[in-house]
């Protein structure tokens, strides 16, 4: 199941590089033929996504003077995550792919929890 995904992966790349080499012709022939580039970048992406949430938890935190979580901490995880799977999915490495699948099920369960919250405080405000 991983090594579909991860041609399927690879064949997308593909297919994305042969479209960029189409409107950017200054670019080099060798990301048609070598996907291992575009993948460097989409790993580097997603690491910077996750980084994001770690630097958005301390500004906030900085400026209310205490330890906060904000909810833009779970987006950037979330989005952080997703490219990371993707990532771990075409590399087909599998403790990447449980570190992050799992990480996932968790920054959305947080986010659901916190939707939960707040709708049930917006009832209470209105009752």
């Amino acid at each position: 199941m991983i090594a579909f995904l991860s041609a399927s992966i690879e064949m997308a790349v593909r297919s994305f590089a042969n479209a960029l080499l189409t409107i950017f012709p200054f670019l080099p022939a060798s990301l048609a033929t070598n996907p291992e580039q575009i993948m460097i970048i989409i790993g580097f992406a997603g690491q910077g996504l996750f980084a994001m949430r770690f630097i958005v938890q301390w500004l906030t935190s900085e400026g209310q003077g205490r330890s906060v979580i904000p909810i833009a901490f779970w987006y950037f995880s979330i989005g952080g995550g997703a490219v990371l799977l993707f990532y771990a999915i075409w590399r087909q490495d599998p403790v990447i792919i449980c570190g992050q699948g799992l990480g996932l099920f968790i920054y959305l369960r947080n986010l659901f929890l916190i939707q939960k919250s707040q709708s049930n405080a917006a009832k209470g405000d209105t009752a």
